[in-house]
């Protein structure tokens, strides 16, 4: 193991601390969020993954979906619309399309770009259409969990 990650349950407190490593979630726009987690679950192209302390270099595509940061016993998901993510000896770092709090989403505009996305499908063909129809799945999924998440 990497001598600068503390194992879980090595705590002076009460054996229950988890390690912790450095994550930045990075939009065009703004830093989305910099600083100590213990766990980020991340959207990716070839499946989802979740990163903890120690993890094993790795760079991946993100696919549109809901990113989830676990830090101090506490879960944000952010809502991110593809980029790209490197696990380094450094951290974990995010380079976000987009990335937007579930809070700070417009849900109206959201749906609003759903619909426009279904009414293009018929112009496209091949692989432009099977890249497009996955992309909207991408977001009708963001669409019901974010839904799931209002009821509770």
């Amino acid at each position: 193991m990497d001598p600068r990650v503390k194992p879980a349950g090595d705590s002076a407190k009460n054996g229950k601390t988890m390690a912790t490593f450095h994550f930045d979630l990075v939009s065009p726009e703004k830093l989305a969020f910099s600083g100590e987690v213990d766990q980020v679950d991340v959207p990716g192209v070839e499946g989802d993954f979740g990163v903890l302390a120690g993890h094993a270099p790795v760079v991946a595509t993100v696919r549109p979906g809901i990113l989830t940061i676990t830090a101090a016993g506490k879960r944000d998901k952010v809502i991110v619309l593809g980029g790209l993510a490197e696990m380094s000896d450094k951290g974990l770092t995010v380079l976000a399309d987009v990335a937007t709090t579930i809070a700070e989403l417009d849900r109206v505009k959201f749906a609003e770009t759903i619909k426009e996305m279904e009414e293009k499908l018929a112009e496209k063909e091949g692989s432009e259409l099977d890249h497009a129809i996955e992309r909207l799945d991408h977001f009708k999924s963001i669409q019901n969990e974010l839904n799931t998440t209002a009821m509770h």
